[in-house]
């Protein structure tokens, strides 16, 4: 897994880089096929931005939020990551039981 981060009008401390980084290897552990991940952290007015660009398997996967914290951002952006990652992970799954039981009426 390749991890791109970006700060936009924010520099981004080794606390916050560790931070990110604990919190997408958690997003890792439910889905093994996370291919990039591309972290984009900035600072418009009062609103603290969190977006990050997940590259999986089959499927680009988009994500953004904002709060008043970088920290609340962060985590209420790896919290939707992995409510798609689950929902893309079981799509896939879905689709591969489909396939298989089509192969057997083929039979």
């Amino acid at each position: 897994m390749n991890l791109k981060l970006t700060g936009n009008h924010v520099e981004i401390t080794d606390a916050m880089r560790d931070y990110v980084i604990s919190k997408i290897n958690k997003i890792t552990r439910h889905f093994d096929h996370v291919i990039d991940v591309s972290v984009i952290l900035s600072i418009e007015k009062l609103k603290q931005k969190a977006e990050a660009n997940i590259h999986v398997r089959g499927k680009d996967i988009f994500v953004e939020t904002d709060s008043e914290d970088m920290y609340a951002s962060i985590d209420s952006l790896v919290d939707k990551l992995d409510r798609q990652i689950l929902k893309h992970k079981e799509k896939s799954l879905e689709r591969r039981k489909q396939g298989a039981l089509k192969d057997q009426d083929l039979e």
